[in-house]
């Protein structure tokens, strides 16, 4: 449902169509070549803020690119508090470990990764 409005969002935008002139053929879901697989998303944005309008670059670990535009949505509302209505993806691509960006994205490339966990707490054996 969201894919079909944007598309027509799009399409208004680059030929003078509206939804009423137009017809979809068929919808093909596109699927994950390794659904299981950790992968690096680099996403080009283009959103509408409070004060206008800004271009940005993020970057996700997903399995899917699904997944990753769910983090970008998700991330935008959080930090930008833009909506999905204000926000138009213009590219999402796999970006190797090598060329990636953001350090918080370059900190889990590491293969001795370790996840401490630094509070547990100490149980007695038995109650008395």
């Amino acid at each position: 449902v969201i894919a079909k409005s944007r598309f027509w969002y799009f399409l208004s935008k680059y030929h003078k169509m509206k939804k009423t002139t137009g017809e979809i053929l068929s919808i093909n879901e596109i699927y994950e070549r390794r659904p299981e697989v950790v992968k690096n998303f680099g996403a080009f944005v283009r959103y509408d803020s409070r004060s206008g309008t800004h271009n940005l670059y993020k970057e996700f670990r997903d399995t899917t690119r699904t997944g990753a535009i769910n983090q970008l949505y998700m991330d935008m509302a959080g930090r930008h508090r833009a909506r999905t209505r204000s926000i138009q993806v213009i590219d999402l691509k796999e970006v190797a470990a090598k060329d990636c960006k953001r350090p918080y994205i370059t900190e889990f490339h590491d293969s001795k990764i370790k996840f401490p966990l630094p509070h547990r707490v100490q149980r007695a054996s038995q109650k008395r």
